[in-house]
């Protein structure tokens, strides 16, 4: 026991970032805290973003997803970039990107230059996420107090993404809907000199090049395939030029992708670990958990908003109590995963979710506030719970001079689950809801064809209408919003019990006998094969 104690307290020394690392661990919990808050606070700034700059369907979507579907699309090549010229440089540079970014989202004079703002801000999230993880195993060498600082990290991203709409909420109370992107720029520039002053500077190996083909074919194969995901998902024809093309190169580039992965001596990640059942059912679990979490998040908001009437800051407060359940299971993941294993705990998980998604079908167009607040605590603690024992399982069934591939793995696994997730459901959403409005008595047809796009649209036609027909469509419109709500609903909770089924290929114990090997004298020589696995 004293040599263990002894070793671990020199792999402590040989991470020496001259800071304490408890205070490294806040500033990076800092980093990932912003990051996570901006995929979701503009969910609830939905109706005053669609009223102010009028997007189309397609360019709402776009509006919503371009942020996570471009920070998955890239975070392997920037968290590889980051082992090559050091990490603390990359999130330095994302700090910098980030502010940038948000203050041409906050001043956005249409839809156009409002995507192009979230896909900069995605580009910045994919520099900061990375480089959180990899700083933070270098600070935190031995593996039970790195444990707990992935807790906290953790239990942090969950926070993030829940208190997004309250913090969105009380904003739009107060401002218009550019103060939600606004609100970064102070926090950056507090981050960038912080940064530079606590945070280490460390690399990966440098006995293989980094394999820029290969990152630029990822980002494009990805972005490609989710390109013709969601031109189906709205609604677009199936044979369309603009929906094909994009599907048919994105999955080519992936396949190009994989190829040449394999026959590479240096990859940017080890494909081999998809072999692993445990490994590859994790990433599977991921994907499905942060599917059926933003989407259920942006659904919800907009149903508490156009249905129920409340306003963005009230909207916000109902959906705090997925923030609480959220962060105490992310407190809780390292015991239960103890107790339980990964197989019973990610199982649990699911099946407590579909649960809580499958009793808030009981939601209709007035307020039910005891359901609502039983629904998201139990949506909440069920997805972290899922989300902390997938996660936790595959980096453990990873091994050990691939774990930067895996922590790159899992990441854009979260990010591409959230970004799909708003695609897939909001499409099962906008195919439920518009048929409702085709025949609305003494409504024009041209009339219910643009309110079948969005609940928001359909209220600005009422509302232009005026009379016994408005009256009409609005209610025929918040009656098929809710019926939409409750197809969506269901969908979602076959996927989550999909997960559940999918999670009994995990294993059944969790192997506390596998620590990282004593004799590794710095972190560095750990996150080595990370390059050049």
């Amino acid at each position: 026991m004293s040599g263990t104690t002894t070793a671990a307290a020199l792999r402590r020394r040989a991470a020496g970032a001259g800071a304490n690392r408890w205070v490294v661990l806040v500033v990076l919990c800092a980093s990932l805290l912003l990051v996570a808050v901006d995929a979701t606070v503009l969910h609830v700034a939905v109706p005053a973003v669609t009223e102010d700059l009028r997007p189309g369907a397609i360019e709402l979507l776009w509006i919503v997803d371009t942020y996570p579907l471009v920070c998955a699309s890239l975070l392997i090549l920037f968290g590889t970039l980051g082992d090559k010229v050091g990490r603390r440089r990359v999130l330095l540079l994302g700090y910098g990107l980030f502010g940038i970014a948000s203050a041409l989202a906050a001043f956005a004079p249409d839809a156009q230059v409002l995507i192009l703002a979230r896909a900069l801000l995605g580009v910045g999230g994919a520099m900061i996420m990375p480089a959180t993880l990899s700083i933070l195993r270098q600070v935190f060498p031995d593996r039970r107090e790195r444990a707990l600082a992935i807790g906290v990290w953790s239990a942090v991203a969950a926070v993030g993404a829940a208190v997004g709409p309250l913090l969105g909420g009380f904003l739009l109370e107060h401002f218009w809907w550019g103060s939600v992107f606004l609100v970064n720029i102070p926090l950056m520039l507090i981050s960038i000199p912080v940064g530079r002053l606590l945070l280490p500077e460390s690399t990966g190996g440098d006995d293989g090049p980094w394999d820029v083909v290969g990152a630029l074919m990822a980002a494009a194969g990805l972005f490609g395939a989710v390109f013709g995901v969601k031109r189906l998902g709205g609604g677009e024809p199936a044979g369309s030029a603009l929906t094909v093309l994009p599907l048919l190169t994105g999955a080519v580039l992936l396949v190009l992708f994989v190829r040449r992965q394999r026959r590479r001596r240096h990859p940017l990640v080890d494909l081999r670990m998809f072999a692993r059942p445990a490994f590859s059912t994790s990433v599977g679990c991921i994907v499905l958990a942060m599917l059926a979490l933003v989407g259920l998040e942006l659904i919800a908001a907009q149903y508490l908003q156009l249905v129920l009437g409340l306003s963005p800051l009230e909207t916000g407060l109902r959906l705090l109590p997925l923030t609480f359940a959220a962060m105490a299971a992310g407190l809780l993941g390292a015991r239960m995963l103890r107790r339980f294993g990964p197989r019973r705990m990610v199982c649990a998980g699911f099946c407590l979710t579909a649960a809580a998604v499958v009793a808030l079908t009981a939601m209709g167009a007035t307020d039910d506030v005891p359901l609502l607040l039983a629904g998201f605590v139990l949506l909440g603690f069920g997805l972290e719970t899922t989300l902390f024992g997938a996660y936790e399982s595959m980096l453990s069934e990873a091994p050990a001079e691939q774990s930067g591939g895996a922590a790159a793995i899992g990441e854009t696994s979260y990010q591409l689950g959230a970004g799909i997730g708003i695609a897939l459901l909001g499409s099962v959403m906008n195919a439920a809801y518009a048929p409702g409005l085709a025949d609305v008595p003494g409504v024009p047809a041209s009339a219910s064809r643009a309110a079948g796009h969005s609940l928001g649209e359909a209220y600005d036609v009422a509302g232009r209408l005026g009379g016994n027909a408005g009256d009409a469509l609005r209610a025929a419109a918040r009656a098929s919003f809710v019926h939409g709500l409750h197809v969506t609903l269901l969908v979602s909770a076959g996927l989550l019990l999909l997960g559940a089924v999918m999670a009994l290929r995990l294993p059944r114990v969790m192997q506390c006998g596998e620590p990282e090997p004593v004799e590794l004298p710095a972190p560095r020589e750990a996150e080595r094969p990370r390059v050049s696995a």
